[in-house]
């Protein structure tokens, strides 16, 4: 569109511009990047026709438009949102926008057509329409002045310092406000001081510096090529920045690398188990009054339980909220909990319906930041460096698991393969092509995945070095069996639930003898799921949380049904973020066999310590219509290479812990190692056909 050849311009005998080529496509933005005086205002006047050039041609469209006057300028397409805005300070803000469709003498009735697509774009100018341009804010002025350019529809807008003395908040909505632009086909040619925002908001990109071009390219180019980067900044530094080109021409805030996403950190600032209790006892405040607020379904329950927001003054009063449980999120499907406008909500995620009818929530972008921010720090604790590549072995889609994975990784800055769950060639593939040293997935998909590694003999081709996996419980030998199959990788356990964001609340750190959880995110509980009182430090019961800056869907005193216990005290690994034990099983999927509550995760932990049995096992329960009494059965594979003669022994071995232990008999069938099946998602383990008397 423009195209700009040899251009040289004065002021007096002062020469500002010394050959100048540049050109300007149709439908991109371009930007021009320099210090004060190094001639990027001089080349839009010169353009413009506000200064005449001394030598060179300007083309617009192909014709010779050099030293045309302004308004001829206007009436070809081009239209300029001057450097300080120059707005008319004693003329309306609907004055101010008429003068610039000036030079195209239009009507009253396009004249208010053209205003009214300018309010449209900047609703506030509309609300101070009337008022004088002199009177409104530096934001409010560049909004205006680039509202009078865009009122003579230009084909080629021309931006000079957009951001020039305005804060970081306004120059944000300001540069939001060029994207739009640029999306919506206007070609823009933007002179703009702050490198970084220019080269981040354009398609190409001049450098100048004294009056010349000394760099062009792609803007993307400029931004990330740290060859060029070495080449510009050289050996400037923040005392010496002339020792660079870029540095002379007073370009140092201009970031041409990527960030050193090795000095990240994720962890929160507390120093004193004081300080984030402080921290919780505000996030604890902030959500009764949100949810009192903004939820009718919280506003109708904190009323019955006699809560106001005013009313919380300290962390013990938590226990004086009511619960929150799967079945209210049932009953106000689609949108259980809501607490925000629904024009707030990004997104909307689901739990994966293992425990029966999914219970979907919904999330504002500060809900989906957090999460990203804490799903970073999972991989923190797990010792995962931007060198690191994830490869993301879990679902995709309404479940919350893959994107989690894949954001919190991209957070981190390691590489992400974006796989998910299945398709073991696919994913032994790309373990081997991409030598990914980072696996997430359930526990059972990892098992699957270290078996057929093991078997098609490719361990010395795999990279990887440490296994996250989550959503399933898994025994102490079922982890051992991963880790030796993996060729010696690091297991961590990581935790989460729909509710409370998704996976990624919680995992075990490196001493690998608890989970911390993220206490400036949420308050756990552990409660007795019969009486529903709280219970000390140390004792096994059902997990509780309440979520501390939830926007969406807040979470007050959700029972998750998980069980597990509060370990008291700091870890040995020094983190100051509170833990917990491994997820032991849920209140909601215990086993009630002869009167006695067993969780699958005990049978787990009985057969794990009886050496030459397997990590897979079922569990069958049935009942004898005879006799009316229940029967358990349980299906157990041998540890892989142990000889079917063994059988009798690990037969009687296994029946007797589980008596001894469990105080139940059960009936034991061994059958051989890899025979029950696998599976990438959660291996089903427990089949209860019994019928109950209450449903006959």
């Amino acid at each position: 569109m423009l195209t700009i050849e040899g251009l040289t311009a004065h002021y007096g005998a002062a020469q500002a511009l010394f050959g100048i080529d540049l050109t300007v496509p149709a439908g991109q933005t371009v930007a021009l990047v320099g210090a004060n005086g190094a001639g990027k205002t001089t080349l839009l006047r010169c353009v413009m026709g506000l200064l005449r050039p001394s030598g060179g041609t300007v083309r617009l469209d192909g014709a010779d438009v050099t030293g045309s006057a302004p308004a001829a300028m206007v009436r070809r397409g081009l239209a300029l949102s001057p450097e300080g805005r120059e707005v008319f300070g004693r003329l309306s803000v609907a004055e101010n926008l008429a003068l610039g469709a000036l030079p195209l003498k239009l009507g009253a009735k396009e004249l208010d057509l053209r205003r009214a697509e300018v309010f449209a774009r900047f609703p506030r100018l509309a609300e101070r329409r009337e008022q004088l341009a002199g009177t409104l804010s530096g934001g409010e002025q560049q909004m205006l002045a680039m509202g009078r350019a865009l009122m003579a529809r230009p084909r080629l807008l021309l931006l000079d310092e957009p951001s020039l003395g305005l804060a970081p908040l306004i120059t944000d909505e300001i540069f939001a406000i060029i994207h739009q632009l640029g999306r919506s086909g206007v070609t823009i040619l933007l002179v703009e001081q702050n490198a970084a925002r220019a080269l981040a908001a354009s398609d190409a990109a001049f450098l100048l510096a004294n009056g010349r071009v000394v760099e062009h390219g792609a803007s993307a180019r400029l931004l990330t090529d740290p060859k060029l980067r070495a080449a510009f900044l050289g050996a400037a530094s923040h005392d010496s920045p002339a020792a660079s080109r870029l540095g002379a021409a007073g370009l140092t805030n201009l970031r041409l690398e990527k960030p050193d996403m090795a000095q990240q950190n994720f962890m929160p600032p507390f120093a004193t188990v004081e300080a984030l209790h402080a921290h919780q006892l505000k996030g604890l405040q902030w959500t009764v009054r949100h949810a009192w607020e903004g939820s009718p379904f919280y506003r109708q329950r904190l009323e019955a339980a006699g809560i106001a927001p005013e009313t919380i003054t300290s962390l013990a009063d938590l226990r004086r909220l009511p619960f929150t449980t799967a079945d209210d999120l049932r009953d106000g499907y689609p949108f259980p909990l809501r607490a925000v406008p629904f024009e707030q909500i990004v997104r909307i995620h689901a739990s994966s319906g293992t425990t029966g009818k999914r219970k979907v929530l919904c999330y504002t972008q500060k809900d989906l930041d957090d999460w990203t921010h804490f799903f970073a720090r999972c991989y923190q604790m797990a010792g995962v460096t931007p060198l690191d590549r994830v490869q993301v072995a879990v679902g995709y889609g309404v479940w919350t698991a893959g994107m989690g994975f894949q954001l919190g990784a991209e957070k981190l800055g390691a590489l992400a393969v974006p796989v998910g769950p299945g398709n073991v060639d696919m994913q032994l593939e790309f373990l081997r092509d991409f030598q990914s040293t980072v696996f997430c997935s359930t526990a059972s998909m990892a098992l699957l995945m270290a078996e057929e590694i093991h078997r098609r003999g490719i361990a010395d081709q795999i990279a990887v070095r440490k296994v996250i996996y989550g959503s399933e419980r898994s025994s102490r030998s079922m982890r051992r069996k991963i880790s030796e199959l993996f060729g010696g990788a690091e297991l961590f356990d990581i935790t989460g639930l729909t509710e409370l964001y998704g996976p990624g609340t919680g995992i075990e750190c490196a001493d690998h003898d608890c989970i911390h959880y993220w206490g400036d995110y949420y308050l756990l509980e552990i409660i007795d799921p019969e009486t529903l009182q709280p219970l000390p430090d140390g004792e096994w019961g059902e997990m509780v949380v309440t979520t501390l800056c939830k926007e969406g869907a807040p979470l007050i005193r959700y029972r998750t049904r998980d069980i597990t216990r509060i370990i008291p005290g700091r870890c040995s690994c020094g983190s100051l973020l509170p833990r917990h034990s491994r997820i032991r099983g849920r209140s909601d999927d215990t086993i009630k066999f002869r009167g006695v509550n067993i969780y699958p995760s005990s049978i787990d932990t009985i057969l794990s310590a009886v050496p030459g049995l397997g990590s897979e096992y079922q569990i069958h329960l049935t009942r004898d219509d005879a006799s009316g009494r229940d029967q358990m059965r349980l299906v157990i594979e041998r540890g892989e290479g142990v000889e079917a003669r063994r059988t009798p022994e690990l037969v009687h071995e296994a029946g007797h812990q589980i008596k001894k232990q469990l105080l139940v008999s059960a009936e034991i069938a061994l059958v051989d190692y890899g025979s029950l099946p696998r599976s990438e998602r959660k291996s089903r383990r427990v089949f209860d056909t019994r019928i109950e008397d209450e449903i006959v």
